[in-house]
Parts: structure tokens; sequence; C-alpha cells
């Protein structure tokens, strides 16, 4: 069986490298698995695409234009082949060290959907205030609309069997992707089986992309998606 990593990568010079190294470094075979890894880079204006392109084991694919973090995990999912795809952000905030326990409820089969939690009790990373607020009110509106207690709906951390998204149509292009994937799994009944991870988070100045008017966003998404498909 074979995994999937999908690295949506915008501007991350600074740190592409050291993630890339640190999935390579990710021992699954233990569990069965070999991997894959899709980097996709979103049309950069750093120098992410002379990076990626001196990494080799790897596969890279580039947008000619800056379509989003949505758009670049679609890009992946496209043109990767494992039966259970995993999504990696490429700022470090995610440490790949949590993989293999992310895998380890769906190759058990207790679950066909797995998340990585940074809110479950006594775990805890260095997420700012403002973020953890607006992150733990969209888990709850999204425990509230599809009827499953999540924890944390905007994480980063996302795994899936490929069978799990047969029928399901993602149209988001941008952070929207999270809540789109999210609303649409739940209403297919997929349990979600989360997992404690600790998180540490990058400030504004150190990179950090995504703001308040994402997190409105992302609440209209789940209202639409309650009411439609």
């Amino acid at each position: 069986m074979k995994v999937s990593i999908i690295v949506p990568v915008f501007n991350e010079e600074k740190t592409i490298a050291a993630v890339i190294s640190k999935l390579k470094g990710v021992e699954l075979k233990k569990l069965g698995l070999e991997k894959e890894i899709i980097a996709v880079n979103d049309a950069s204006t750093d120098e992410t695409r002379k990076i990626l392109s001196e990494i080799p084991g790897i596969k890279v694919l580039n947008h000619s234009k800056n379509r989003g973090k949505g758009a670049a995990i679609k890009t992946g999912i496209a043109n990767s082949d494992g039966e259970i795809i995993l999504i990696q952000d490429a700022d470090m905030e995610y440490n790949p060290k949590y993989i293999p326990p992310l895998l380890k409820p769906i190759l058990e089969g207790e679950t066909e959907v797995s998340y990585g939690s940074r809110f479950i009790k006594g775990i805890r990373g260095n997420i700012l205030l403002t973020h953890e607020l607006g992150n733990r009110f969209l888990s709850f509106l999204t425990s509230v609309l599809f009827g499953q207690k999540i924890t944390d709906m905007e994480t980063g951390y996302k795994a899936f069997k490929r069978s799990a998204l047969s029928g399901i149509s993602l149209k988001a292009n941008r952070f929207d992707f999270e809540p789109e994937i999210t609303a649409k799994l739940l209403k297919k009944g997929f349990r979600i089986r989360e997992i404690p991870i600790i998180f540490y988070a990058r400030s504004f100045k150190e990179g950090k992309k995504i703001t308040w008017r994402d997190g409105i966003t992302a609440m209209l998404v789940l209202f639409k998606y309650r009411l439609s498909d």
C-alpha cells in the first residue's frame, strides 16, 4: 500500500528543504507502506521552485500562476496514485513525526479519515491566541452543523483513503479547502478520527498567511455545505 504525501508550497524557501528532508526520514515500511512525496509549487516568487528542482526522489509540480492552497492540494491529489492521501504543510508548523500515528487508525481499519488535532486536552503548542479562539469556534460550529464532535477542523494535517473522496467534488482553491473537505466528508457519513499533535505556529512576520478574513470565509463555507452539496 502507498501513501501520497501532498505538500502545497508558496514562497517557503526558508523551510521547504527541511520539511522534505523530514518527510524522507519518516519510516513507514514497518507499517507496510511505501510513500511518494509530491510538492506542488503554487507559482512561488522566491527561490522555492529552484530549491525543489534540486531535491531528488520527489515529484515536483509547478503552477504557472498562483491559484491558492486548495488548488495546489487538488493538483497534488490528481497527480498521485497512493491508496492513502496525506496533506503536509510546507512551513514547519506541523512536525512529520506525527505521520505514523496519523496513519495508524486508517491502516487498522478504525476509520477512513484521520486529522491531527492541536486542541485535544493536554496537548499544547505555541498557537496564537486569536487563531486558537477562531479555530475553536469554527470547530464547534462544524460539530453543531454536522453532528460529530470535531476539535480541529482547520488543521493542516489531514489523511484519508482515496476511496473516501469518491463522489466528492472539491471546488475550493484557497484556505476554504479545509472547511469544504471536512463538511463534505462528514455529510457522506465518515467518522473523523483525531490524533493529538503539538503545533508550533509562525508569526505573520515569519511568513504566516492565513488571516481573520479566511475565518469568515470558512464559517460561510460550513453553512453553505450544510445546506447544499
